[in-house]
Formats: structure tokens, C-alpha cells, sequence
């Protein structure tokens, strides 16, 4: 379960990608599948010919701002719909990532890498790097929060709500979405770079199916926890994903196949999004959100009693 936490925590870092894309600019990017091993084997083969491991996670993280850009083009430039752009630019990758990679696997065994500090130490598996790693997802967070606070991240969050609006105010939406796809794909190329150095290995075909994992994340943090303010939706993301992980353990738990994760994270997905509209359901979450409140004497029982 440690295991299942630590990889939620991991995957957090993309999931706040997905959100960005998919609740703050409301666009469906499927880029993701594509961008997140691009991440993972940019920094694998960095890390592989004797680049320093934090350099070859910053490289992953702007490898992932290329992909989100092409996909931006093509959607504001290019005039093509948000999901086939989508659609093209994880098509692409996949040949790319061949091409960076050199082959469909990368093993990082033997190789010094962010993970391998906590792995040494003997901390890996335990509370302590649960910690570490939680840590570091509260700093992307506030990063996240920060800059959706400022004006850039203002007009951001206004075209993903109304984009004629804010255009008439003379904002670029054209720009907003490229610099959104630029972030999201950036984090989501990071996630994969760490992940590659958390399980010791870049393979091509580890990032199919992420979009499903992470709108998972996004979805079932969202569906439990309120998402009223921004940095309270941001980390309900981050809860999520380790929701998401922890749920994917107790099924393999049970006795399910690790084929079977696919058809897991669609059920999972389908019921996050049928729950919050039963009304059974939200009559369990206020039961829960609500608290008691503290019995105060009116003035007039005052008077009376003195």
C-alpha cells in the first residue's frame, strides 16, 4: 500500500497537468500519452550517457512543453479541432520517443538517479519518502495556485470560461492555450521522468492510457472534496491520485489481472462521474462536510439565567 501511495503521489504531479488542461482551459488533450514518455525517455537516456539526473528531469519537463506547444499550433494556428490536434501530436511522439530512446526499452539499473538517494538510505517504501514525496507535490501546488493568481493565470482561467469575453478585453486566448499546453504537457513529462527513475526503466509503451489516469485523478479528487477554491481542487488532484493508485492495488489485491487495470480505471472514471449525481451520494458528503455547531446562549437566556 506504501508502494501504491508513493506511485499516486508520483502520478499526482501529472494529474495537476491534466487539470490544467482539462478543468482550467476546458481542452480535451490527449497529448498527454504521448508527452508523458517522452519525459521518461528524454531523462532515462540523459541519465543513461552520464547527465546528472536533476538536469535530465529539467530537459524532460521542457521535452513535455514542446509537445504541449505543437499541439497548441495546431489547434490556434492550424485552425484543427483540440482533439484531433491532440490525436497528431501523441501519434508523432510515439515514432519520436522510438527515435530519442533508441529502442522500446531503457533500463536505468545500476544508474544514479533522483530516486536513488531514498533508495540508498533504505527510506524508499516507508512513511519517510511518503512524506518527501508529498512534500514535493504541495510545492507544485502552491507553484499551480500562485500562478493561476496572477494576471497570466487570470486570463487563462477566464478563456477556459468564456473565451469572448476575455478576447474582448484584447487577451490572446490563442496564447493562453499554447502557454496552458506548454505547462500541462511540461509537468506531465516530468511525472514520467521521475516515474522512469522510480521503477528503474523508460519503456514506450508506458504512457498509453494516462489521459484515463489522470482525468481518473482529477475526477474522483473532485467528486469527494469541494472544489470551491482553487488551491482546495488542486489538492483534491493531488488526493486522487493516490485515491486512483490505492484502488488499482486493492483490485490487483483481490485477485484481479494487471490487464484488467485499463478496464479498472474506465469503471473508476464512470463512477466518479455518475456518483456526485446521485442524490444518495450527496447526502453522504454533506453528512460528512457538515459539523456541529457550538450551543451558545442567546442574550435573552442570559438576562434570564442571571
Amino acid at each position: 500500500m506504501i508502494t501504491a501511495v508513493e506511485l499516486g503521489l508520483i502520478y499526482a504531479i501529472m494529474a495537476l497537468g491534466v487539470y490544467l488542461t482539462f478543468r482550467i482551459l476546458d481542452f480535451p488533450d490527449l497529448t498527454v500519452d504521448g508527452s508523458f514518455t517522452t519525459g521518461a525517455a528524454v531523462a532515462s537516456v540523459g541519465i543513461v550517457n552520464g547527465m546528472n539526473p536533476w538536469l535530465a528531469t529539467v530537459l524532460a519537463f521542457f521535452a513535455g512543453m514542446v509537445a504541449g506547444v505543437i499541439t497548441g499550433l495546431l489547434h490556434t494556428k492550424g485552425k484543427i479541432d483540440g482533439l484531433l490536434a491532440g490525436i497528431l501530436t501523441m501519434i508523432a511522439l510515439y515514432s519520436i520517443n522510438l527515435r530519442i530512446m533508441g529502442k522500446a526499452n531503457t533500463p536505468l539499473l545500476g544508474e544514479d538517479t533522483l530516486i536513488s538517494p531514498m533508495r540508498a538510505s533504505g527510506i524508499l517504501g516507508s512513511w519517510a519518502s511518503v512524506s518527501i514525496l508529498f512534500a514535493v507535490c504541495l510545492v507544485f501546488v502552491a507553484a499551480i495556485v500562485w500562478f493561476l493568481h496572477t494576471e497570466l493565470g487570470m486570463a487563462m482561467r477566464a478563456t477556459g470560461d468564456n473565451q469572448e469575453m476575455i478576447r474582448s478585453f484584447g487577451v490572446s486566448t490563442d496564447n493562453q492555450k499554447i502557454l496552458g499546453l506548454a505547462l500541462s504537457n511540461g509537468l506531465v513529462a516530468l511525472s514520467g521522468a521521475v516515474i522512469a527513475q522510480y521503477q528503474g526503466f523508460a519503456d514506450i509503451g508506458m504512457g498509453i492510457g494516462l489521459i484515463l489516469i489522470g482525468l481518473a485523478s482529477v475526477i474522483v479528487g473532485q467528486a469527494i472534496f469541494t472544489q470551491r477554491y482553487i488551491w482546495l481542487a488542486a489538492i483534491a488532484v493531488v488526493f486522487g491520485a493516490v485515491i486512483y493508485r490505492l484502488v488499482i492495488q486493492m483490485a490487483l489485491s483481490a485477485g484481479l489481472e494487471v490487464n484488467d487495470m485499463k478496464l479498472i480505471s474506465a469503471v473508476l472514471v464512470v463512477l466518479a462521474l455518475l456518483l456526485p449525481k446521485w442524490k444518495g451520494f450527496q447526502k453522504i458528503l454533506k453528512s460528512v462536510k457538515k459539523r456541529p455547531q457550538p450551543v451558545t446562549e442567546s442574550k435573552e437566556e442570559v438576562r434570564t439565567n442571571a
